[in-house]
């Protein structure tokens, strides 16, 4: 390093350390944009707000609209994954159809478990207006079959993508009754979950 003669010393070393503080504030600067921008992008639909929003199962089932029923987890990363283009699709055709969820974790939903044979999640199922399973898929679906499920359903077609499986959770519900002789003494008969 040479130093120049006409500029003193404490200068020199005084622009270094301005410029390399500079840089330091920059790198912050974009590191916390691109935090902020990740978090923003990232939690811009939950699954919980979804449910919030989403139509109950008893209305679903009684107001004459074709429904699609999404049973999930909080912790199910595919879940999360569909979940804006879900959110998508659930703001273009809600006029048209029930939006219902069911997580999987809430015990209050174990009939509807064994009732439409939950064995992974997501696990679609799609109901005609009067209520009857016209179809159900499983698993990570693309945005254009779930669309397409969705029109047809509607229209009261048969879904040109029914019964298809993409990635996703294996989820067991075996219900088993509880036999007096094994049960807890104020278990009463009750269903047990193994």
């Amino acid at each position: 390093m040479s130093i120049n003669p006409s500029q003193p010393k404490n200068t020199s070393s005084f622009s270094t350390r301005l410029r390399n503080f500079m840089v330091v504030l920059v790198a912050i600067a974009l590191s916390v944009a691109i935090f902020i921008g990740l978090r923003m992008e990232g939690t811009s639909v939950s699954l919980s707000e979804m449910a919030e929003t989403a139509t109950p199962l008893d209305v679903a089932l009684t107001n004459g609209k074709p429904t699609l029923i999404e049973f999930y987890a909080n912790w199910c990363t595919t879940c999360q994954a569909m979940a804006p283009e879900l959110e998508e699709i659930k703001q273009k055709y809600t006029e048209n159809t029930n939006f219902v969820m069911l997580n999987v974790d809430n015990s209050k939903w174990l009939p509807e478990l064994v009732k439409y044979q939950v064995d992974g999640i997501p696990h679609f199922v799609f109901l005609d207006r009067e209520g009857s399973v016209v179809g159900q898929t499983i698993g990570e679906i693309p945005k254009s079959v779930m669309v397409a499920n969705i029109e047809a359903l509607i229209a009261g077609n048969f879904l040109p993508h029914d019964a298809i499986t993409g990635q996703g959770y294996q989820f067991n519900t075996p219900l088993k009754p509880v036999r007096a002789s094994q049960a807890e003494p104020r278990a009463h008969g009750s269903l047990s979950i193994r």
